[in-house]
Parts: structure tokens; C-alpha cells; sequence
């Protein structure tokens, strides 16, 4: 009710956020899986409880405070244009944080790979290591990955252009191609002969492949709920900036 009145005398098409505790509480979930991470990293009594706990408290708050933002954006009307724009905005420099957090982890790898160190054996791979063949399941990977990317750019022209069977078909064969590739992932750290403690090598290819694979995962879980929302009819040809974002 106080959001209907609100809308009837609000003069200006900025949404103004009820109090919510999300954020508060996302401050404190986030912490808990850090520390507990850095603890289970080093092998404390009891870590892998709190690490469960803290990645169980992270995804519940995400998955309330994504029902509030759908509910707003979706029931309440609350985004508006000028909203969307914003929130394209922070999509914007959000994505402008992950292309420099990526690169520097390439810059890792291309510093020790470029011009190897003495300590490394001065060859890279260093001595000792033997490295996957690119031509096997990472080549399968990145097929898996860029068809994935082929799908959900036929959803999203398909959802622009009114086609909804077309998006709903491109979403679904989305999805599979990207549990595809995380099941391919798992596959290749298992067979994988190196650790992330097998020298530089090592570090920056679970650095780099591991925190690829997280993002794919995420925005998986992203697209899935997209999904949803479009079989519910939450999405229409105008008004899906949530779902832009997702598979942004």
C-alpha cells in the first residue's frame, strides 16, 4: 500500500528504495564466506562447516534480494525508464570491474610466460610440468562456450522480436550447452597431472580457468531465472533489462 501511494504523488521517475536488510545482511554473509575460505585455505579445524555455512548465508540473501528486485521491476512498476537506465549504467561498471580483474590475472600469466624467470627452469612451461593439450577438452570447452553464446543471442533477438517460443528454445539449449561446459570443466581439473600449487603455472591456471568457470556458473543461474520469468510472462520485448544484464 505505501508503494501504490507513493507512486501516486511521486513527481519524478527515480524509484526510491524502501528500508531493506539485505543489504546489511549481504555485508555480513560475504564476510563470513571470506574468512572462511581464507581458514579452510589453511587447513583450520571445522573450516569446511563455515564455508558451507557462509556460501548457504550468500546465496539465501541473493536469492531475497533478487525477489524484491524482480517484484519491484516487475508487480510494483518501479522501473522506469530512467531506472533502466541506471541500472544499465552499474551493469556497465560492473563489467568495466571483471575485464580488469581478468586482466590481471593474464597479466600474471603472460609475465612469467613471456619471459621465464631462473627459478622457473628459464622454459615455460616450467620444469616438471606438463601441460594439457589445448586441442583436446579445452578446445571442446571453448566450442561449448561460444554455441552458448550463439543460443542466448538467439533468445534475446527472439524475446526483442516478440518470438517467445524462440527465446524459451534458445534458453533451454543455453543452459544445457553451459552445464556442458562445467561438467567438462570438473572433468579437466580431475585429470588435470598439475595443482594450483605446482608453480606459477599452476597458480594461474586455476586462477584464470577458475574464475571463468565461476562466471559461467553465475550467469547460468542468472540465465535460468531469466527463463523462468519469461515462461511467467515477467519478460516482455520492451522490458527485460534484468535478463540483458544476465546474459551480458
Amino acid at each position: 500500500m505505501n508503494a501504490i501511494k507513493r507512486h501516486q504523488f511521486q513527481p519524478f521517475p527515480y524509484h526510491l528504495v524502501d528500508p531493506s536488510p539485505w543489504p546489511l545482511l549481504t555485508s555480513f554473509a560475504l564476510l563470513t564466506f571470506a574468512i572462511s575460505a581464507v581458514l579452510y585455505f589453511h587447513s583450520f579445524p571445522n573450516s569446511g562447516y563455515m564455508l558451507t555455512l557462509g556460501l548457504f548465508l550468500t546465496t539465501a540473501v541473493m536469492i531475497l534480494w533478487f525477489r524484491d528486485v524482480v517484484t519491484e521491476g516487475t508487480l510494483l512498476g518501479d522501473h522506469t525508464v530512467a531506472v533502466q537506465h541506471g541500472l544499465t549504467l552499474g551493469t556497465a561498471l560492473f563489467i568495466t570491474s571483471e575485464v580488469f580483474v581478468f586482466v590481471s590475472v593474464f597479466w600474471a600469466y603472460f609475465h612469467s610466460a613471456l619471459s621465464p624467470t631462473v627459478e622457473l627452469g628459464a622454459v615455460w612451461p616450467p620444469q616438471g610440468i606438463e601441460a594439457l593439450d589445448p586441442y583436446a577438452l579445452p578446445l571442446l570447452n571453448t566450442v561449448l562456450l561460444l554455441s552458448s553464446g550463439a543460443t542466448v543471442t538467439w533468445a534475446h533477438h527472439s524475446l526483442i522480436q516478440g518470438d517467445r517460443k524462440g527465446a524459451i528454445i534458445g534458453n533451454i539449449l543455453t543452459v544445457v550447452l553451459a552445464l556442458l561446459f562445467t561438467y567438462c570443466q570438473y572433468i579437466e581439473y580431475s585429470t588435470a597431472p598439475f595443482s594450483m600449487s605446482d608453480s606459477v603455472y599452476g597458480s594461474t591456471f586455476y586462477a584464470a580457468t577458475g574464475l571463468h568457470a565461476i562466471h559461467v556458473i553465475v550467469g547460468n543461474l542468472f540465465i535460468i531465472v531469466g527463463a523462468v520469468r519469461l515462461v511467467l510472462y515477467h519478460l516482455t520485448n520492451h522490458h527485460h533489462i534484468g535478463y540483458e544484464s544476465a546474459i551480458q
